[in-house]
């Protein structure tokens, strides 16, 4: 057999974007390894193993998601185009006059924009999810570290976004280094 490689290669050694990756395989030393990190101050931090570790799962810090305002943003939109065809088709294009009622009948108008707001809530719902999972995603980042297909199996992983504010080319290494990690990679960006 052939000798392990180290990980990814970088393209320069100023490589602004990137990550660092650390295997694990044991769960405490995984576990340990975020609970530090998190004391750190690390924020872009993601952990990968082969089952759900709760532990894990409390210390990682979760972006707030974005999508509920996408959907509160695409309801308004449907609820002012649904009430604004309806007023220009009665009110301006084809005003009648029917039974002495207003072209601009307020009770009329409700129905069809609750359904229009709801249409337009669950287009924003659907198309949402799929950007803020960043779906389709066939290839991940992470995919690039030697044997990470381990994962699915019986090895954990961290990786620390080098964007991160607590992050250091010389610092974070090693103190992945320092918690016991069988060994310490950098990987492309995980964006």
């Amino acid at each position: 057999m052939g000798e392990r490689k180290s990980g990814c290669p970088m393209r320069d050694a100023n490589w602004p974007s990137g990550a660092y990756a650390a295997e694990f395989g044991d769960e405490e030393l995984f576990v340990a390894a975020v609970k530090e990190l998190s004391h750190q101050g690390y924020v872009r931090v993601e952990a990968y193993s082969p089952y759900p570790v709760a532990r894990v799962q409390s210390l990682l810090r979760e972006p707030r998601s974005l999508l509920p305002v996408v959907v509160f943003i695409g309801g308004v939109i449907g609820a002012i185009i649904g009430y604004g065809i309806q007023w220009i088709a009665n009110v301006v294009s084809y005003p009648l006059n029917i039974g002495g009622r207003p072209p601009h009948a307020v009770p009329a108008f409700v129905i069809p924009t609750f359904e229009a707001t709801v249409l337009c809530a669950a287009g924003a719902a659907f198309i949402g999810l799929f950007w803020a999972l960043h779906l389709p995603r066939p290839w991940h980042p992470m995919f690039e570290a030697d044997d990470f297909d381990r994962v699915m199996i019986d090895r954990f992983w961290i990786a620390i976004d080098a964007t991160d504010p607590a992050a250091d080319r010389t610092k974070t290494p090693s103190l992945l280094n320092a918690l016991h990690a069988e060994r310490v990679l950098r990987v492309p960006s995980l964006q």
